[in-house]
């Protein structure tokens, strides 16, 4: 499928999910701060996307305490739930062309 095509059938919402999913399971010890790094997005979008728009995919992600402060910690993605982990790794590009955020060479988001 064409590029263009893809992208413009894609919506950014669900596209969202499925950025903030791929990081959570490729940046070591994904915690809010580095998810913010790596999209530019505010810490409310990030926390609204993990707690309300995974779960209705049926994606699983926990939260693993660590320290004294409730946010000490860092998450996992348990499952994918609805979404095709190997679809938004060879879409990713496409992905994030469609909500703006720039790749790096090593297929990190910055």
């Amino acid at each position: 499928m064409p590029t263009a095509l893809v992208e413009s059938q894609l919506n950014p919402t669900i596209c969202r999910r499925m950025l903030i999913a791929y990081l959570i399971e490729s940046i070591p010890r994904a915690n809010n701060p580095a998810l913010e790094q790596a999209t530019g997005w505010p810490r409310r979008t990030i926390q609204d996307i993990i707690a309300k728009g995974l779960p209705g995919h049926g994606t699983f992600v926990e939260f693993m305490q660590e320290g004294v402060r409730h946010n000490d910690g860092y998450y996992l993605l348990r499952d994918w739930g609805s979404f095709d982990r190997n679809w938004v790794k060879t879409h990713l590009t496409i992905i994030c062309q469609v909500l703006a955020v720039k790749l790096d060479l090593s297929g990190a988001v910055s």
